[in-house]
């Protein structure tokens, strides 16, 4: 028996349209990205005069200690969770959270407690939200009696 031989066909792939769709994701991915850039808030933050002003009596005055620790109205807390701190505030309010919050914290008192305290009243929906700084009382005694 005798078999014709098939001439082989060269398989050949056109790799132009590849190279097309990979230029045009390129050129997409290059416009559709954004680049943050990192930038930082100038504050100028306002200087004590030495008023001490009034609590209202229908506010919820939040007061962090050096070390941390929270008092709600001059109550003190058990601990400093954020659980535990939602739930005095959340008492303390009676559920009402257009209420005046005051976060009151000593001058070195750590970030992170200013935060948590403020991430609990964003939490329970408080709007209105002040903060003020206090010195440590014994600064004003330089040990002269």
């Amino acid at each position: 028996m005798k078999f014709t031989h098939r001439t082989k066909v060269e398989v050949d792939v056109n790799l132009t349209p590849l190279i097309d769709v990979v230029f045009l994701l390129l050129i997409f991915f290059m416009v559709s990205t954004t680049f943050i850039k990192d930038s930082r808030l100038s504050i100028d933050l306002p200087q004590a005069d030495g008023e001490t002003s009034q609590v209202a009596s229908n506010s919820i005055e939040i007061i962090i200690s050096k070390t941390g620790q929270y008092a709600i109205n001059d109550v003190a807390l058990v601990n400093s969770s954020l659980r535990t701190l939602k739930a005095a505030i959340d008492r303390v309010s009676d559920g009402d959270s257009k209420m005046p919050m005051i976060i009151t914290a000593d001058a070195a008192t750590p970030h992170q407690a200013v935060v948590r305290a403020m991430d609990a009243a964003g939490q329970l929906g408080f709007v209105h939200l002040s903060i003020t700084t206090r010195g440590d009382i014994g600064e004003a005694d330089d040990g002269d009696g």
